[in-house]
């Protein structure tokens, strides 16, 4: 590989994504980092990008990272995970694949439903076309090579998607032409990452670490929803679609976007075998839209997480995504840091919800 193919390279960071922690990233850590003690087993249980549990990796011991969705999962398997692959043989089929010619293939799933809307018309060609190959092909790669393919290509076509950064509609002005390119993502290997694809609290009943870190959806937009295009690509099931957004039928909606988050948070934090609970949350309250408002007021995190122990509330400044629709005066990311006392927390949640 030459030194213009390295330098090209996406890093973890540079996929569009809502609440993607990349800029409060140090932040958080530093608080992290004033506020607790003798951390080595972290877990980061809606990892979302990754950006979070990419730094715990370059920190601590043995890291758990989760997300229920699949299109997650594979970029974890992808920037995270060990095992062996060759960087050349990837290489290779990244340059066959930049060598494809749009006009001598034909239509495929990929070009009929979002070619023209979400993605200029040759290119949805093109990574239909690639998709296929990359099934075919899958066999013959280890999981390692398979995940940083489809990674690459996701990243790939993430900067050209005719939205604002999210699939819950596309501009109505038509994707503007370019020549598609594939580039290789910056994988990297961690021996202690652990990786899974469940629902969080299902999880939280089985971690045993020192510290979690927890940044929940905050308010009623699924992120499986907002991110279908890319878990339809990367399940590859070719489902039926519908409405204009092409949404396939629901799957993986979280509890954390509905009415019963409160519920569904007080179930995670009063199971979870950890010393220490970090969670981030916004001050999102004043939304012309609905779907934009905080599923849980601050003052009722901050009610449970006292009943696990001493918990301390920090905040930050902070312009965040906005579709238009909500006013950002004043906004600011919250960071809670409790320090969990187990006989406290025992005794503080009833045992309908320890069941």
């Amino acid at each position: 590989m030459d030194k213009a193919q390295e330098m090209q390279r996406f890093s973890l960071e540079s996929r569009r994504y809502i609440g993607c922690k990349t800029k409060l990233v140090d932040w958080i850590f530093s608080l992290i980092e004033e506020q607790t003690h003798d951390v080595h087993f972290f877990c980061d249980i809606f990892a979302g990008t990754g950006v979070v549990a990419h730094r715990a990796l370059q920190t601590y011991e043995r890291v758990v990272v989760n997300d229920f969705l699949h299109s997650n999962n594979v970029m974890y398997r992808a920037f995270f995970a060990p095992g062996e692959w060759s960087e050349e043989r990837v290489q290779t089929i990244i340059s066959e694949f930049n060598d494809i010619n749009p006009a001598k293939i034909g239509e495929n799933y990929f070009s009929k439903n979002f070619g023209g809307k979400y993605f200029y018309h040759d290119t949805a060609k093109i990574v239909g076309y690639i998709r296929g190959r990359l099934q075919t092909l899958q066999k013959d790669l280890t999981d390692k090579e398979y995940s940083v393919l489809m990674a690459s290509l996701i990243y790939s076509i993430d900067r050209h998607a005719n939205t604002m950064g999210h699939f819950d509609a596309y501009y109505r002005k038509a994707p503007a032409a370019h020549q598609f390119q594939m580039r290789m993502i910056d994988a990297e290997s961690y021996e202690g990452v652990e990786i899974h694809q469940e629902d969080a609290n299902q999880l939280a009943r089985n971690v045993n670490v020192d510290l979690t870190y927890l940044d929940p959806p905050y308010n009623s937009r699924q992120y499986s929803r907002f991110y279908h295009v890319y878990e339809n690509l990367v399940q590859w099931k070719k489902p039926q679609l519908y409405g204009t957004a092409l949404k396939p039928k629901e799957e993986n909606m979280s509890d954390y976007c509905r009415t019963a988050a409160l519920k569904a948070f007080t179930d995670l934090v009063s199971h979870i075998n950890s010393r220490y609970l970090v969670v981030s949350y916004n001050n999102t309250y004043h939304s012309k839209s609905t779907s934009s408002e905080n599923k849980i007021k601050l003052e009722q995190l901050e009610e449970v997480l006292n009943k696990c122990g001493k918990t301390q509330v920090f905040n930050h400044e902070f312009k965040a995504f906005n579709s238009g629709k909500t006013e950002f005066d004043d906004h600011r990311e919250y960071l809670f840091i409790t320090e969990v006392d187990n006989e406290k927390r025992n005794q503080s949640f009833p045992d309908v919800l320890r069941g």
